[in-house]
């Protein structure tokens, strides 16, 4: 799970329900002082939430992008829907899908860590297959070509095993322990218990079982950055690194980081967001303003 480097929204941001064709959503909003150069999707991994890029929030909106990190069904503070089918990674990639047409107003950059990952591919292509193309780029943050590792893979069986038997406080205290005291750690529990079970064993599913889709995802033409820390426990970098060469993706390591740079260095990470989505408008000839690099450090 992704540890926040704090959980207070930074000035400017505004916390509500974005609306939209598939419900509402709990988001995080961040938005520029004048004309925003695109909007970054943030959606986070399994277990987390929106607050997995809130130290993101401020460098992207002071270099000009809205930035939006959102919960997505089931996960903290949005809507829950009863049913397995409901939490499949096809379902929420179209929530994904529904979320960027509610920004719409300019490109969409979609940013996917670890689970996220895989559903914003999945939204990549269902918007390709449907002939659409919504996002002006994708950033996927310590996630692989398929399903995770042997070690995550059986952590994850373990937990969405004792989910229905022993209930969420008594797995948090399996593998946590005892809440931890202040106001991260009473974040993490709270949030911990606010997911909802059926969302998690049919996300811990998707993680055991996603096939590799890097062959589609090329084929869609979309850029594509591949981004992750210097080491990972989820998906190993070399299998990261080969996956950006077949994805021709831009590809960077995060230092002193491991499975979650966007939360262990957010710096960092906004800063390789953000370069990323410069080449890309210099490349079609519509670069954002002069600005764009304000408010960013290395």
């Amino acid at each position: 799970m992704s540890r926040p480097p704090f959980c207070v929204p930074p000035a400017g941001a505004r916390a509500y329900r974005l609306a939209t064709r598939r419900g509402e959503f709990a988001v995080l909003d961040a938005a520029p002082g004048g004309e925003p150069a695109g909007t970054a999707l943030l959606v986070p991994g399994y277990t987390g939430s929106k607050e997995d890029f809130i130290g993101l929030l401020a460098p992207l909106a002071q270099s000009g992008y809205r930035a939006v990190a959102v919960d997505g069904r089931g996960q903290y503070e949005s809507l829950c829907t009863d049913g397995r089918a409901a939490f499949g990674l096809g379902a929420l990639a179209e929530d994904v899908l529904a979320q960027a047409d509610a920004l719409a107003g300019g490109p969409v950059h979609l940013v996917g860590h670890s689970l996220g990952g895989l559903i914003s591919r999945g939204a990549v292509l269902r918007a390709a297959a449907a002939g659409r193309s919504p996002f002006a780029s994708l950033t996927l943050i310590g996630s692989g070509p398929g399903r995770v590792a042997r070690w995550p893979r059986w952590k994850v069986r373990a937990l969405t095993a004792g989910l229905p038997v022993l209930g969420p406080r008594v797995v948090w205290r399996v593998w946590h322990g005892r809440p931890e005291p202040g106001e991260i750690g009473e974040f993490l529990f709270r949030r911990w218990l606010a997911n909802a079970p059926a969302q998690l064993r049919a996300t811990g599913r998707t993680l055991r079982y996603e096939p590799d889709r890097v062959e589609r995802l090329a084929a869609t033409g979309v850029p594509v950055h591949v981004l992750s820390g210097e080491r990972d426990g989820a998906w190993p970098v070399p299998l990261l690194d080969r996956m950006a060469r077949r994805l021709d993706a831009r590809r960077t390591v995060i230092k002193d980081a491991e499975h979650s740079p966007n939360a262990e260095q957010p710096a960092a990470t906004a800063a390789a967001l953000i370069d990323f989505w410069i080449d890309l408008g210099r490349a079609a000839g519509s670069g954002p303003p002069g600005a764009a690099r304000r408010g960013v450090s290395r």
